[in-house]
């Protein structure tokens, strides 16, 4: 199985000097947790639901005055749409991700694989596989 068969298609990116509080507006509205950064057409991060929060409030950030770039994840993983949902899984597993843009061979972010993807898409084993890696609680 092809991670384009999985993936949610689609993808609406911020701009690093987005506020957080736009970018929690669109969490709320899309009903996701993660909004991917881009910046001069490149994906330069990610914002999380708890990037927000550990980075950003309980750091004392004022919300609003926060931007995308002051909470984001940088050094961003990623798989390409044609790859075996298989490998996407070990890249998610191996770098203890939920969320993993998806590019096309134009380098394009074209959707994300999520571990909700996963759970209706793939056989219970691969599944149960990649949340409990992912999952798993932290030393």
């Amino acid at each position: 199985m092809k991670v384009r068969e999985v993936m949610h298609p689609g993808v609406h990116w911020v701009e690093p000097s987005t506020s957080i509080l736009e970018i929690a507006k669109v969490m709320r509205d899309q009903d996701i947790g993660a909004v991917p950064v881009g910046e001069n057409d490149r994906l330069v991060g990610m914002v999380t639901d708890r990037d927000i929060v550990c980075r950003g409030i309980a750091k004392g950030f004022d919300c609003a005055t926060m931007t995308a770039r002051d909470v984001m994840t940088t050094g961003i993983i990623y798989c390409r749409e044609n790859e075996e949902l298989d490998d996407a899984v070990r890249i998610m597993e191996q770098h203890e991700v939920r969320r993993l843009p998806v590019i096309n061979d134009e380098k394009r972010m074209v959707g994300i694989l999520s571990l909700g993807d996963i759970s209706h898409a793939a056989p219970r084993q691969l599944s149960g596989e990649v949340l409990q890696s992912v999952a798993a609680p932290h030393a």
